[in-house]
């Protein structure tokens, strides 16, 4: 048992990773006001921006171009994002018609650019990031072979942008003003916010930080961008609405799918679980978060006026 977790667990958390960084936009995204449903499309396009920069540029720079994808995939998936704030903060527009219109676009737009580009649809990295172990770290008995062995760069650096996002929501001054226009938009525009400006902020991280996670995908585990992130952006509007719109909660829910996920890529492979059907380890992740968002509907904790379109000048 000790020798299939220690396996499973390095690949779970790499799935982890890109589900958690996307989370971590739709909640500063819903905590300003605005519901993302988006995040799929904005993962797609961080995920084309990354693998066509990356393979473009490294006959050029080599492994540089890496991080130079990564980059260029924030800044995409922001501006991306910005068609959905245009709808939903100036337009008034339904948000829920308005991120399905992102994954829309997205699927269709990055796939005839591929095409166009590449002639089949698919942009393949010639390389990605290596995976390490973390000096000395990984020597500490038990924890150091689940989380600092077969680990890649990436990881740690969404764990920071965690950390991060925690102190920016909950200990600084735009932090607050960003709940207070979830909350009570009215109430913070009386006392001088700039309610259009902070969502407008909020919509923009959602697509830097899915625009991230659809490119930790490419660098990763996947190499190729196909058009698809397969679900992931909803998997982690599941996770987001499971943790309560909260970090830490976010990042407990993420891991959990994230190890499910795993369970049910690896289970041909592992004898101990072929015993069990391969469809219900596909399948359990997602039954599980239905049955999660059934449980927790009643005491969900969202933003109030998020999804509610603000009208400067009502009461």
């Amino acid at each position: 048992m000790w020798d299939i977790l220690t396996l499973i667990f390095p690949y779970a958390i790499t799935f982890t990773i890109p589900l958690l960084i996307t989370s971590l936009g739709g909640l500063i995204c819903e905590r300003s006001g605005v519901v993302n449903i988006g995040l799929e499309g904005l993962m797609i396009i961080g995920s084309f921006a990354s693998a066509l920069t990356t393979s473009k540029l490294y006959p050029v720079m080599g492994n540089s171009a890496v991080w130079i994808g990564l980059l260029v995939a924030i800044v995409a998936g922001a501006l991306f994002s910005l068609l959905h704030a245009f709808a939903s903060i100036n337009l008034n527009a339904n948000q829920v018609i308005s991120g399905t219109a992102i994954n829309m676009i997205a699927g269709a737009l990055t796939v005839y650019f591929a095409r166009y580009i590449t002639g089949s649809g698919n942009i393949q990295i010639i390389t990605g990031l290596r995976r390490f172990n973390m000096p000395i770290l990984s020597k500490i008995p038990i924890i150091g072979k689940l989380f600092f062995t077969q680990t890649y760069m990436t990881t740690w650096v969404v764990l920071l942008i965690l950390l991060g996002s925690w102190y920016l929501v909950y200990k600084t001054p735009f932090g607050l003003r960003l709940r207070a226009c979830g909350e009570h938009p009215h109430a913070a525009d009386a006392a001088g916010v700039n309610v259009r400006l902070i969502r407008y902020i909020g919509v923009m991280f959602s697509g830097a930080f899915a625009g991230l996670g659809g490119a930790v995908i490419i660098v990763t585990y996947s190499g190729e961008f196909n058009g698809s992130v397969a679900g992931l952006g909803f998997l982690a509007l599941a996770a987001l609405i499971f943790g309560q719109w909260k970090p830490l909660g976010i990042l407990g829910a993420t891991f959990f799918f994230g190890f499910a996920s795993t369970l049910a890529n690896v289970s041909q492979v592992v004898p101990e679980l072929t015993r069990i059907p391969g469809l219900i380890l596909k399948a359990f992740p997602y039954v599980v978060t239905l049955l999660a968002l059934i449980a927790f509907s009643k005491s969900s904790q969202a933003p109030r006026a998020a999804g509610e379109p603000f009208d400067q000048g009502a009461r």
